[in-house]
This record gives structure tokens, C-alpha cells and sequence, in this order.
């Protein structure tokens, strides 16, 4: 609008000094702490972002709350049910960027059995594709899997 009537556009700024734009672009760091592990600045900002996106806040309560069910939770049948009850809590909130978790429900219950996680699982195959990207394709799978027990095993 400013372009057509030929004006200086001067965007908003919040109470911090940021614009919207680098409001969204700054928060996205904070987004991915616990609140206790937040600098004064983000402090500041997450409170700007949250009044004005309440979706925001909302989602992000969402997942510290997911975080607090995994970090103290020692047995499956806790963690089953403290899963069950966020489980409630996303369905109230309309969010349907959750419905991954309940989908793979069993497989991540099976963290409380020995706090194991697939990383290593996900490490091994990002090493298969980088071989595999490094070659251009496999066109012998036999000597390929060869290839892997020698370099792995």
C-alpha cells in the first residue's frame, strides 16, 4: 500500500525494538528452550510473540508440557498415563501437528523401558544414504551390502 501511494512504509515496533517480521525470525530460537533456560531478551520476546499469537503459546505449552511427561517418568505405565492425559489436553486444543506422536503412541512408550531411543538407528541409515549419495546409486545391492558389513562390522 505504501509502494502505490508513493508513502515510506514504517513498520510496526514492539515494546523490544523488534519489527513482526524480525519478531517471528528471533522467537524461533526460544520456541525450542525450556523456559528456564531463556536469556532476558527472549524472555521479553516470548511474552510480545505470546499476546500476539496465542497459538503460538498454546502449542508451545503443548510441547513443554510433552518434555516435562519424558524427563521424570520412570516406569511405562506412568508414562502411559501422563501420555494419555496430554493426549487429552492436545485434543481440547485443536491441534492436529501432534497427531504424529499418536500415531507411533506404542513405539514411544517403549522410551520408559530403558530410556533407549532410536538415535542410533537414525545415525546408521544417514550413514547408508551418504555412502549411497556418494556413489550415485547402488546398482550391485549384493556388493553393497558388502561393502556396509566390511566399513560397520
Amino acid at each position: 500500500m505504501a509502494r502505490l501511494t508513493d508513502q515510506i512504509y514504517k513498520p510496526k515496533l514492539f515494546s523490544n525494538g523488534d519489527t513482526r517480521k524480525q519478531l517471528l525470525a528471533r522467537s524461533r530460537y526460544l520456541l525450542y528452550k525450556a523456559p528456564s533456560n531463556w536469556t532476558k531478551n527472549q524472555y521479553e520476546r516470548s511474552q510480545i510473540i505470546f499476546k500476539e499469537y496465542p497459538d503460538i503459546k498454546t502449542a508451545f505449552n503443548l510441547g513443554q508440557n510433552l518434555r516435562n511427561i519424558f524427563n521424570p517418568a520412570k516406569s511405562i505405565e506412568i508414562g502411559y498415563t501422563k501420555l494419555a492425559h496430554w493426549y487429552n489436553e492436545v485434543e481440547q486444543s485443536g491441534f492436529r501437528a501432534f497427531n504424529t506422536i499418536t500415531i507411533n503412541y506404542r513405539s514411544i512408550l517403549n522410551y520408559f523401558v530403558n530410556r533407549s531411543t532410536n538415535a542410533s538407528t537414525e545415525s546408521f541409515n544417514a550413514k547408508i544414504k551418504a555412502i549411497r549419495s556418494q556413489f550415485r546409486g547402488v546398482k550391485n545391492v549384493a556388493f553393497f551390502l558388502f561393502r556396509l558389513t566390511t566399513i560397520f562390522a
